[in-house]
């Protein structure tokens, strides 16, 4: 147990630099906010990252810290300026988040969630694409498309996928202004017709498992088409986009062939939304190191990542990279762990792990923790 004066001199110290912002709303952060922390509501975070979308560090660190605070940065504002400046007249432009493993790509991501949230986004948002292809105990139902000859499904991943969806963008399914354009057939006795609301189709997929990955991409198509209506304005989101395209997945068919990314009708859809030939919307998207399982990459720039194919099926695109903290974000870092007890020990500490964690977000909290 930490002495109550101990305890009091490292809040003392962490109240000399102003690392937190009052502004909860980022649509109003702006460069005089940079390097300050803004806390999340509890009900915000459990609506846009109840079903992922934080780190799983991160959310481990929320638990500790008893709250959700994320620090403005220069990539998040410019996104956001970008965003506000965007003619939604114009095709869908994409962004792509890129950097140093830690530097916090998934939390520059979160933060324009959020944005997108409070500006009334349609959000499509895919949490961590390696999920559905590189983690084994999860795929415990694979089946064969039984609309698409040469495709697997993975119904389960496909329905928890929907909830998240309905989650996030419960507000504006109530509305029930969304609407279906075309009628889908799903068996002899099942089918969406056209004119029903949007959350009536995500229903479907959430309760009749089997059909999930087809209403998944019948939901794509649909958002597509309300976006260039222009009854909707969609916010696209993919962390780990480029494991969409790393040759193999570790998805194995009953004969233990190896399935290619490519062959999985979830890739399909969101290599759908993903393309600019909609309009009223934008799509923020992330290539990053983690998201495929090779441990030798040669760099983190999105031409190297996102092999030839993902490369050619986005450009163009606007690269935005995420840096290590600045010398003032560093500070500012320090002294919110020491307000958070998660950093202890004299001042003169602070020199040392700046230099052994080069400024890396993730290496700087990791090293921390112990102390």
């Amino acid at each position: 147990m930490l002495s109550r004066s101990w305890k009091q001199l490292c809040r003392r110290y962490s109240q000399a630099v102003n690392f937190r912002t009052t502004e909860a709303s980022p649509s109003q952060h702006n460069e005089n906010q940079i390097g300050m922390f803004y806390t999340m509501q509890p009900d915000t975070c459990k609506q846009l990252f109840g079903h992922g979308g934080f780190p799983r560090s991160f959310m481990k660190q929320t638990k500790t810290f008893t709250e959700a605070a994320v620090m403005v940065r220069q990539p998040a504002l410019d996104l956001i300026d970008c965003i506000k400046a965007t003619d939604f007249d114009k095709p869908a432009i994409r962004y792509v988040l890129y950097g140093e493993k830690g530097t916090g790509k998934s939390l520059t991501l979160a933060h324009l969630l959020h944005y997108a949230h409070e500006q009334g986004f349609l959000i499509v948002h895919v949490p961590w694409v390696s999920e559905w292809l590189r983690r084994i105990p999860r795929h415990k139902e694979m089946a064969n498309s039984p609309t698409r000859e040469g495709f697997v499904d993975l119904p389960l991943e496909a329905a928890a996928w929907l909830l998240h969806f309905k989650t996030q963008n419960q507000a504006i399914l109530k509305q029930g202004d969304l609407k279906v354009s075309n009628e889908y057939v799903w068996s002899k006795r099942e089918k969406t017709e056209a004119g029903a609301t949007l959350a009536e189709l995500v229903e479907l997929g959430i309760n009749r498992v089997k059909y999930a990955c087809d209403v998944v991409d019948a939901l794509v198509q649909e958002i597509k088409i309300l976006s260039n209506n222009k009854l909707c304005k969609t916010f696209v989101a993919v962390d780990g986009f480029n494991s969409f395209f790393y040759p193999l997945t570790r998805l194995r068919t009953p004969t233990k062939r190896s399935v290619k990314p490519e062959e999985v009708s979830l890739t399909t859809s969101f290599l759908e939304i993903t393309k600019n030939d909609w309009k009223n919307g934008a799509i923020v998207l992330t290539a990053d190191e983690l998201a495929v399982p090779d441990d030798h990459q040669e760099s983190y720039l999105p031409k190297y990542l996102l092999f030839r194919k993902g490369f050619e099926h986005l450009d163009p695109f606007v690269p935005v990279e995420v840096g290590r903290y600045s010398d003032k974000e560093f500070l500012s870092c320090a002294s919110y762990y020491r307000d958070r007890l998660w950093l202890r020990g004299p001042p003169e500490m602070e020199n040392e792990l700046k230099f052994t964690s080069a400024c890396n977000p993730y290496k700087f909290m990791e090293q921390c923790a112990p102390l």
